[in-house]
């Protein structure tokens, strides 16, 4: 009889013992991440309640409050054992633009609290806005050649956080400016469909995207076809520089092939990356300006076809202008702006890159020394190195090239006044 009491006490003391743990061991409420918390959200804005608890979800509650009204958006008991859940909120289509707040209850199944568990609540104030903004163009001709550039001028019906001209997959971003307009730069790219339309459109705090058409003149222009021709001596002088690149090679016209197909495509990309780095309004006023004393040895756009031995081994597109007068030519900045980039650059070989605000940006490639420091301000004329034959140039010159985020353009317009004139800073504020 003893042993039994002893029993029966021993598992009352157990069962008090697992009681008082399951009371105590978990005293906290859900955890609880609902996205977006904060800002604003549109029609196609995923609203996303994320729970979990140790003890299991017992139920949730998420209601919304706007003015006088309250709508419920989700009420929903949860089966023991449950410990976590993704539910996905759909709002209420009463709902109007305007202040929000929204309210989540959820409780467990713990012990605690004589048995109705933790509760977690929490309170969002998110804003709601499904108006796309209005885009008002206001410069009025934008004359384009077929790999030139031009300029935008609008205005929007509420702030923007992103706008710009998109054509193809090219984006050209604007900037908005102190007197409320936005400039952008952009460009009619050299491979691009001459029956593509550029689209200017902006993108508001909340997501929404408006579009904006404008009148523009495309002028169709033919590129010419130039021949290049390589040599065993050019080979084996140019391409060592590039050897450590592609280890697995076996020839330097392997090398050659290497760096014409693939380097030159990942330089253009790196153009791209550079080109973030732009300040938000023009830091120059005058034509930009062509190195005196030279002469061109090749032109933007020139569909160039590479021999090797009578046969043609690959073609590429030459993007820039090739400038050719003594050797280590002085070289001068064409215009006034930053230095934001100071490198070996693969097939540019030394480079300096000057940029002009608005995503504009000037190219010194080929170069046999650099006389500049990222992040100097130089003045339009001002010496920033000397021409050579570095990367893949077959001879000292300066090759010569103008980029508008990341996209190379024709030079020859920055080095009319009049074009410059008539399409860049007559329309600036």
């Amino acid at each position: 009889m003893k042993g039994i009491k002893k029993l029966l006490t021993m598992a009352v003391i157990l069962a008090l013992a697992y009681g008082i743990y399951q009371y105590f061991h978990d005293l906290a409420g859900p955890e609880l991440s609902f996205s977006p918390t904060e800002g604003y959200i549109n029609r196609s804005t995923a609203l996303r309640l994320e729970l979990k608890d140790l003890s299991g979800l017992k139920n949730v509650t998420v209601m919304v409050t706007q003015g006088e009204n309250t709508f419920t958006l989700l009420q929903k008991e949860y089966p023991l054992g449950t410990t976590s859940i993704h539910e996905n909120i759909e709002l209420d289509p009463m709902l109007q633009d305007g202040p929000l707040e929204f309210n989540l209850v959820a409780t467990d199944r713990a012990y605690s609290h004589f048995g109705k568990g933790n509760t977690t609540t929490a309170t969002f104030q998110l804003e709601r806005d499904t108006r796309a903004p209005m885009l008002s163009v206001t410069s009025r001709a934008h004359n384009l050649y077929h790999g030139g550039a031009g300029l935008i001028v609008y205005t929007a019906s509420e702030p923007l956080v992103a706008s710009g001209i998109r054509i193809e997959e090219r984006f050209f971003p604007g900037h908005a400016q102190a007197d409320g307009t936005y400039l952008c730069l952009f460009a009619f790219p050299f491979d691009a469909n001459p029956d593509s339309i550029p689209r200017l459109e902006g993108t508001d705090a909340a997501g929404n995207v408006g579009n904006g058409g404008f009148y523009y003149h495309l002028n169709r222009r033919r590129f010419i076809t130039d021949t290049i021709n390589i040599d065993d001596h050019f080979l084996n002088s140019k391409m060592p520089q590039f050897q450590h690149m592609f280890p697995t090679t076996q020839t330097p016209l392997e090398i050659f092939l290497k760096v014409n197909r693939d380097l030159r495509p990942q330089n253009r990309a790196w153009l791209q990356e550079v080109s973030v780095n732009t300040y938000t309004a023009p830091t120059w006023s005058k034509a930009f300006i062509r190195q005196p004393n030279t002469a061109t040895r090749a032109t933007f756009g020139d569909q160039r076809k590479y021999i090797y031995k009578g046969k043609v081994i690959d073609t590429q597109t030459h993007l820039g202008v090739d400038l050719a007068s003594i050797a280590q030519d002085n070289i001068m900045a064409a215009n006034a702006g930053t230095v934001v980039f100071t490198d070996f650059m693969g097939i540019y070989g030394n480079c300096v890159i000057i940029d002009h605000g608005l995503g504009l940006q000037s190219m010194y490639a080929h170069l046999s020394h650099i006389g500049v420091q990222v992040g100097e301000s130089v003045e339009r004329g001002q010496i920033i190195g000397r021409s050579g034959a570095t990367g893949l140039a077959g001879g000292d010159h300066l090759h010569f090239g103008i980029i508008i985020s990341g996209t190379p353009v024709n030079p020859l317009e920055w080095w009319d006044q009049n074009w410059v004139k008539n399409n860049v800073t007559s329309k600036l504020p």
